[in-house]
C-alpha cells in the first residue's frame, strides 16, 4: 500500500510538471479579429528605429529582398506582429529578442513610424505574373484557393473606405499590405503558411488554410505578381 501511494504521487508529480511543460512550451495565440486600430508617436518611433535599419532599411524599405518592407503598411499591422513576436505568437530568432525588448509603447511608436513612410514601387513584372495575377484577383475555385484581393484589396493595398483614401478599413487594418513587397519575403511568407509553421494569429490560421492549396509553382507566381503591383 505505501509503495503504491508513493508511485501514485511520483507519478501525479510527473504527469504535473509534463503539463506543466507542455502549457510553457505552447505557443502563444493572438487572436486579431477584435483588435482595435492603433495609434503612436511616428517621431519617437524615428528615434528607436536605428537597430530596425540593419534589415529593413532606414526608410523601410529592406536592405534584402529576403526580408519585408516596412515602409507603407499600416500601423495596426505593425504593431500585431511586433507583438506576435514579443509574446511568441510568431517565431523568428531574429526578431523575438528584439521585440521582447520593447515596452507596448515603443511598439506603437514604431508601428507609427513605419508607416509613415512611403511605400516602395513596384518591382518589373514578370513571366510568372499572368498566373499570378489570375490567383490573386479571382481565385481557383476548383483548388479551393480564393481570389487574395478578398482581403488584400485590388491594388494588394488593402480595402479601403474609398479610392482616394490611403488608410485601411479598421476592420482590414490587421492584414498586411502586399503592393510592392519583395518576392522572397512573400514566398517564403507562404510556404511557412503552407507547411503549418506560421499559425501563431487568427489571421495566421486563415491564411494557412489558404495556402495549403497552392503548389510550389502558384506561390512563386503569386509571391512575383504582388511584388509587380
Amino acid at each position: 500500500m505505501i509503495f503504491t501511494t508513493r508511485a501514485a504521487t511520483v507519478a501525479s508529480i510527473t504527469l504535473t510538471v509534463a503539463v506543466g511543460v507542455a502549457l510553457a512550451a505552447t505557443p502563444q495565440f493572438d487572436d486579431l479579429r477584435n483588435q482595435a486600430p492603433i495609434h503612436g508617436d511616428a517621431a519617437a518611433g524615428a528615434a528607436k528605429a536605428a537597430v530596425c535599419a540593419a534589415c529593413h532599411g532606414p526608410k523601410g524599405i529592406a536592405v534584402a529582398p529576403t526580408f519585408p518592407n516596412l515602409a507603407g503598411q499600416s500601423a495596426t499591422y505593425l504593431y500585431v506582429q511586433l507583438r506576435a513576436f514579443k509574446d511568441g505568437a510568431r517565431a523568428n530568432a531574429v526578431m523575438q529578442p528584439l521585440a521582447k525588448a520593447l515596452t507596448d509603447r515603443d511598439m506603437r511608436n514604431l508601428a507609427a513610424h513605419f508607416a509613415s513612410l512611403p511605400g516602395k514601387s513596384a518591382a518589373p513584372a514578370t513571366q510568372a505574373s499572368s498566373r499570378g495575377s489570375s490567383l490573386f484577383h479571382e481565385g481557383d475555385a476548383a483548388q479551393g484557393v480564393p481570389p487574395c484581393q478578398g482581403c488584400h484589396g485590388v491594388d494588394g493595398k488593402g480595402p479601403r473606405p474609398d479610392p482616394a483614401s490611403a488608410a485601411p478599413q479598421p476592420a482590414w487594418s490587421t492584414f498586411p499590405v502586399l503592393a510592392g513587397q519583395n518576392a522572397p519575403y512573400v514566398l517564403a511568407q507562404l510556404q511557412a503558411y503552407h507547411d503549418g509553421t506560421r499559425v501563431g494569429t487568427s489571421n495566421d490560421k486563415v491564411m494557412q488554410g489558404v495556402a495549403h492549396n497552392l503548389s510550389a509553382a502558384d506561390m512563386r507566381a503569386l509571391a512575383d505578381y504582388v511584388s509587380g503591383l
